[in-house]
């Protein structure tokens, strides 16, 4: 399977919390949309996850340390690494994410951050 797509655009316009965009044997990319005053929730995966800021500005905790990023940021989040990314900004904050290896199913949706959290209960059920 091939992917050509302009990842800047599509980030702009997702307007959902989580959508995955194309996921491969080994990786895979979703769009992120962070509403204000939101975060991502604090979390660990066993992959390792690269955030690359399209638009907004924000904070990220990586082990407990705090670091503000903006526009054109690459958050590097190896696995186990105990992470969270905050929406400080007055728009929505808009990134794409790399999971390697795969960390979402293919075709995941979620419109809203609890949508997010429904589906992760969910799946430990």
């Amino acid at each position: 399977m091939f992917f050509h797509e302009n990842i800047f655009l599509d980030t702009e316009k997702n307007p959902n919390f989580r959508t995955e965009l194309v996921t491969g044997k080994h990786s895979q990319v979703v769009l992120m949309s962070i509403e204000k005053g939101q975060d991502i929730g604090m979390e660990v995966h066993d992959v390792d996850q690269i955030l690359i800021i399209v638009d907004g500005m924000g904070q990220s905790v990586l082990n407990g340390e705090r670091t503000n990023f903006g526009k054109g940021y690459l958050i590097f989040v190896p696995a186990g690494t105990k992470h969270n990314i905050i929406n400080t900004g007055t728009t929505p904050l808009k990134l794409f994410t790399i999971y390697s290896p795969p960390e979402h199913k293919p075709g995941t949706v979620h419109k809203t951050k609890q949508d997010a959290i429904n589906a992760e209960a969910a799946r430990e059920d």
